[in-house]
């Protein structure tokens, strides 16, 4: 199974630096992530890092923008460590800095992961995810998920049947402890956002090519009929 997810995270990674290059028509790419997708998250190498270690790989990488990932700070945490233990040249902001980003700092591409997709191409992603989309077709930034065909969840027809997970108040509230904001004031804390597919322009990076959102359930079930025969 290990052998199997690594094999699976470097063939997303193959996939997707080959389209994102072709796509960009950029020899060397400005990315912006967002959470953690790496080897902390995976058995190994990564879904949408993988992506972008696959980018490094080929030395086509300029520099990858991480977010912070509030409230939890994976992206601080987590993304920041393997991109720096890798060499990738790697800037920090915070998530709110990411409209103007795109505006003056030339963002060729965004690729970020999904913890479900549904058939239609909706995703389910790290709680920010959706305001990144609407963001990269304002500034014609195109967007990619990046996902093993797993987390495809084809029984599911649209993002409003996918079940939003309520973190703890403590998670905004307090950082390592330490109370910041005042007690009594309410918290609305979801996990996750759902992104709409059209809003995916690049498309869904998975194992087995890079597919439109809306041909990826026609596409999955060709393949899976195929690896059946």
């Amino acid at each position: 199974m290990l052998d199997r997810d690594v094999e699976d995270n470097k063939a997303m990674g193959k996939y997707g630096a080959e389209h994102i290059l072709q796509n960009v028509g950029e020899k060397r790419v400005t990315v912006l992530t967002h959470c953690n997708t790496g080897s902390l998250a995976t058995a190994g190498y990564g879904t949408a890092l993988g992506v972008i270690r696959a980018l490094n790989e080929k030395k086509a990488i300029e520099e990858v923008y991480c977010t912070e990932t509030r409230p939890y700070n994976q992206g601080a945490r987590l993304t920041a460590y393997e991109l720096v233990h890798d060499r990738i040249p790697a800037t920090l902001i915070t998530d709110s800095m990411a409209a103007a980003l795109m505006r003056t700092k030339g963002i060729s591409v965004i690729v970020v992961g999904a913890d479900r997709v549904v058939a239609n191409g909706d995703t389910a992603n790290k709680i920010g995810t959706y305001q990144l989309a609407i963001l990269a077709h304002h500034h014609g930034v195109p967007f990619y998920i990046a996902a093993p065909s797993t987390t495809c969840d084809l029984s599911l027809r649209t993002g409003e049947e996918i079940v939003i997970e309520e973190r703890p108040h403590k998670e905004m509230t307090h950082i390592k402890g330490t109370r910041l904001a005042p007690e009594g004031i309410k918290c609305w804390n979801p996990a996750f956002d759902v992104t709409p597919h059209d809003l995916i322009t690049g498309g869904i990076i998975t194992e087995k090519g890079v597919f439109p959102p809306e041909k990826l359930e026609t596409a999955l079930q060709q393949l899976n009929r195929q690896q059946d025969r």
